[in-house]
């Protein structure tokens, strides 16, 4: 058995930036490693400038997402929904050609609404930091933790829980008897490879690297394996 610290992410708007220059600001379909990186370097008080203090972060957590379901006081769904903000920049990046300098542009920002998530955390081997102090992070931060964007209030804490589990599934798969899609860095049977580019490169910063995830639909524990 292993210990998850587990995280609820609720807001009316979330926003998961994927890689993209000033024009379009699309959202990510789950939270990626680089922005939950960012909510906990919040809590703890690390420094966007302290690059020893991100580095010993990033390589001490891996993460696993559920992506949840809303359910409205008479039990219907409610499913997430897109929205696109727009905005004039000024000095901003020219549009898909690095970072020359511009005048006023438009661009256009995405948000998911009704979104909600569960976030499962666990030690990497020679963790720096521990869970512990994350989790102790994480219920008086430091700095203001938002989803995404500083637009974007958490509306509960984000703390949910501790638990034992054996499996990063088995720990997202408590107390959910609806279907369920997870994307983890901890491999599983029958789990679906995809790629993702959310690594932070701490000594490049606004460069990423790309990472293995492992996508799984599945129902509640019994169905967990």
């Amino acid at each position: 058995m292993r210990e998850f610290l587990i995280l609820k992410l609720q807001g009316p708007l979330q926003a998961w930036g994927k890689e993209t220059f000033e024009g379009l600001r699309p959202s990510e379909l789950f939270p990626g490693r680089s922005v939950l990186l960012g909510l906990l370097g919040a809590c703890l008080g690390v420094d966007r400038t302290d690059k020893a203090g991100l580095q010993a972060l990033a390589s001490s957590v891996a993460f696993a997402v559920r992506v949840d379901q809303k359910i409205d006081e008479y039990g219907h769904k409610i499913n997430m929904q897109k929205m696109t903000d727009y905005h004039t920049v000024k000095n901003a990046r020219v549009h898909y050609q690095g970072l020359k300098s511009h005048e006023t542009i438009q661009t256009w920002r995405e948000y998911w609404q009704d979104a909600c998530y569960t976030v499962a955390i666990w030690s990497q081997e020679q963790a720096a930091i521990s869970l512990s102090d994350i989790e102790k992070a994480i219920k008086q931060p430091v700095y203001t933790p938002f989803l995404g964007r500083r637009s974007c209030p958490i509306t509960r804490p984000l703390f949910e829980t501790k638990m034992q589990a054996e499996t990063a599934l088995m720990a997202l798969a408590q107390n959910s008897e609806i279907t369920m899609t997870i994307y983890s860095e901890e491999y599983s049977n029958n789990a679906r490879e995809i790629r993702v580019r959310d690594v932070p490169i701490i000594h490049q910063p606004r460069q990423f690297a790309s990472r293995k995830v492992f996508m799984t639909t599945t129902k509640g524990a019994a169905n967990v394996s």
